[in-house]
């Protein structure tokens, strides 16, 4: 069973009345639907389980499933506890200290963080393009705004690197609020930034993301916003295009794309589990442990998850990749036990 729209209702579902407030917050009213916001990359999966959840529960009201990219996400998931604040948070990356501390302001006291599998940053250009092979020097010559410094005006790939075609160089790729750009820029851009520039690595915060990770804006890359579809559908226009998204839609879409090898790696199942692939990444779940017993089907919803995240599992015939079976234990027993995130476990 797939649901038309998951992500139409949310207006309706955080307006509904009842006798009281159901994750007992100050957030508007109750409700008898789960949500859930954040990554793009995540989405497909919620999704699924979403679906099986409505199958097995056909009295219960459709979760309510946005994509918002994980950096919005954030946002609306620490802005409160209660019925008008989301009960899940999709995430590409960690949650970040400062995302935490945000939380905890807003009194949506403790989270668990639950990791479900691992995707990689994909990158990908159309059947028949030039067959691209590039290093994380290569974007990073080609993407960062400023590499060693200097305005970039790098205009073709093969002016990045003299063995690659004479192409313009034009990437879609995700948004500055998707953890899909986070990702690219700590495990792609970083990497090629140290690599080509290896002083970069004693500058200061402020200063290394200025040279390594900030992006160019002159329209090399082009922010295609948060429909990783979308993209897919631009590289299939624009066949010298390169396009950046999680893997599942690589694979999904393996009939029109191809992937692009990272340091002599493509992007498969096998790589990216094995971490051979350079943009591998750990995939999460945030929520709130307040409104696990406010909230109806919540804690059922997490055992469906956790009860679909292994190798033969539908989440990996949907795209995801499973984590080894250490750390889906792991994640399984944060769930059963309602364990809560440590915070000074968390990156800055």
């Amino acid at each position: 069973m797939r649901l038309p729209s998951l992500g139409l209702f949310v207006a309706s579902a955080l307006g509904l009345a009842a006798c009281r407030d159901q994750a007992d917050g100050g957030g508007g009213g109750s409700r008898e639907q789960i949500t859930a916001v954040g990554s793009s990359t995540v989405y497909p999966f919620t999704t699924l389980v979403a679906e099986t959840f409505v199958a097995n529960n056909p009295d219960a009201k459709a979760p309510v499933i946005e994509s918002t990219g994980t950096g919005a996400g954030m946002k609306l998931f620490c802005a409160g506890v209660g019925a008008g604040h989301p009960d899940i948070e999709d995430a590409s990356r960690r949650m970040k200290r400062g995302e935490y501390a945000a939380c905890a302001a807003n009194g949506v006291g403790p989270v668990m963080e639950v990791q479900v599998g691992i995707d990689g940053i994909a990158f990908a250009e159309a059947k028949g393009g030039p067959g691209m092979t590039l290093t994380p020097a290569d974007l990073y010559r080609a993407l960062a705004a400023a590499p060693l410094g200097r305005r970039n005006t790098a205009r073709l790939w093969r002016d990045v690197n003299a063995a690659l075609p004479a192409t313009p160089i034009q990437v879609y790729g995700p948004p500055a609020t998707s953890g899909t750009r986070d990702a690219l820029a700590e495990l792609i851009l970083t990497r090629g930034c140290e690599a080509t520039d290896p002083a970069a690595k004693a500058l200061d915060p402020e200063a290394h993301r200025a040279r390594c990770t900030r992006v160019r804006e002159d329209g090399a890359y082009v922010d295609a916003g948060e429909n990783d579809n979308l993209i897919v559908q631009k590289l299939a226009a624009n066949p010298t295009a390169i396009g950046v998204f999680g893997y599942s839609y690589l694979e999904q879409n393996a009939a029109s794309v191809n992937g692009v090898a990272i340091d002599g790696v493509r992007p498969t199942y096998a790589t990216i589990a094995a971490g051979a692939y350079p943009g591998s990444r750990p995939l999460y779940l945030y929520v709130k442990i307040a409104h696990l017993r406010a909230v109806p089907g919540l804690a059922t919803f997490l055992s469906l998850y956790a009860g679909a995240w292994g190798p033969q599992g539908p989440l990996v015939r949907r795209g995801l990749i499973a984590a080894p079976a250490a750390v889906r234990a792991k994640a399984a027993a944060v769930v059963a036990d309602e364990t809560p995130l440590d915070p000074a476990t968390l990156p800055s």
